[in-house]
């Protein structure tokens, strides 16, 4: 029988969100599988939610990191896309049903069955843990083969902030050269959205409580306005400009004002998850027949689509590489939303194997 595979990881035991040093096994690499020496993992916003139980729903330990790349060192015997010494990566999920509608869609990330990189559990019923480790062994249809001479630093950040914001822009709509788009949130998501919306074609409008962004918004990230969301007199001077928004905020903030920035028939789309309930008024989406709809990260075929156009237009997250052992500071960091934009382990490098 074969050997399950020794890993070497960072994990947090309970709500404290505390990370450490923690060693476990992965699963022996099965016919499907592909084992990987992961380089680098971004740090989700996600990951502060569950290592801290914000979300009601951890399980620990919770090896967290859902932005994972790396090279394959081992591939089973039926393993047909993937080889030794191919770049890949590893998004939010490992595995679904593969039988429902949705799977068939090739939208597996809305499979009712989803199993998620880490807090999660597979069919035979142990624990996933995802990429604050030194190894991987995930089915090869949850594998993204990496594009050649893609960075992979500064592309780990696009496996959940990417496909979070790329979808929605185009399952919406929001993809078309001429249109106007709107950006709430200058983080980890909503750098890449005005990343991809400008790629798209589109004008781009970032909306911000936070003045200190507009230069960097505008200078680095190309948008083409910024707007101030405390500002009334800016917020209404702009309103019924908007042909849609991506609303990346993960804190608690009003809805109206943003609804009132929407054309009529506009659409937002939230994308960040306050850990309470929104307040939503009818009469701002009754009025202009307006759309307030969700999005969750991507499926497969679409995660592949993103990285490769990434790749085409050469777009990358913004990033501060870290060592392994400063994950609980940036933790502390990302918590007052004090990074520009991502940070990005180098575990390759720094993460330390007893």
């Amino acid at each position: 029988m074969a050997k399950s595979v020794s890993a070497a990881g960072w994990a947090a035991r309970d709500p404290s969100g505390i990370l450490s040093p923690f060693n476990f096994s992965r699963r022996a690499v099965a016919d499907r599988d592909v084992q990987f020496k992961v380089l680098y993992c971004g740090i989700c916003h996600s990951d502060l939610h569950k290592i801290k139980n914000e979300w009601g729903n951890a399980h620990y330990p919770i090896v967290p990191g859902h932005e994972v790349v790396g090279v394959v060192t081992e591939v089973g015997a039926k393993v047909e896309k993937f080889k030794p010494g191919d770049k890949v990566g590893v998004g939010c999920l490992v595995n679904s049903c593969r039988s429902c509608d949705q799977c068939a869609d090739g939208l597996e990330n809305y499979c009712p069955q989803l199993v998620l990189t880490y807090n999660s559990v597979l069919p035979d019923g142990s624990a996933t843990y995802g990429g604050y480790s030194d190894v991987m062994v995930v089915d090869e249809d949850f594998v993204i083969r990496w594009p050649d001479n893609f960075p992979m630093d500064k592309g780990a950040p696009l496996l959940c902030a990417g496909i979070t914001t790329y979808s929605p822009l185009r399952y919406f709509g929001l993809d078309k050269p001429g249109l106007h788009v709107g950006v709430v949130g200058l983080g980890g998501l909503g750098h890449v959205a005005v990343k991809f919306a400008k790629a798209f074609g589109t004008k781009v409008t970032v909306i911000s409580t936070s003045a200190a962004k507009k230069k960097e918004a505008m200078e680095i990230l190309g948008a083409d306005a910024f707007l101030i969301s405390r500002d009334a007199a800016e917020m209404q001077a702009a309103a019924g400009t908007l042909d849609g928004i991506i609303d990346t905020v993960s804190a608690q903030h009003p809805l109206p004002p943003l609804l009132s920035l929407l054309k009529a028939h506009g659409k937002m789309v939230v994308v960040g998850a306050p850990e309470k309930p929104l307040e939503l008024p009818a009469f701002p989406i009754i009025t202009g027949r307006k759309t307030v709809a969700g999005s969750a990260i991507g499926g497969l075929k679409e995660t592949q689509e993103m990285i490769d156009f990434a790749a085409r237009h050469n777009i990358t997250a913004e990033v501060e590489m870290i060592p392994m052992d400063y994950v609980n500071t940036a933790m502390e960091r990302l918590a007052k939303a004090d990074v520009k934009y991502r940070f990005v382990i180098d575990v390759g490098n720094t993460l330390k194997v007893d």
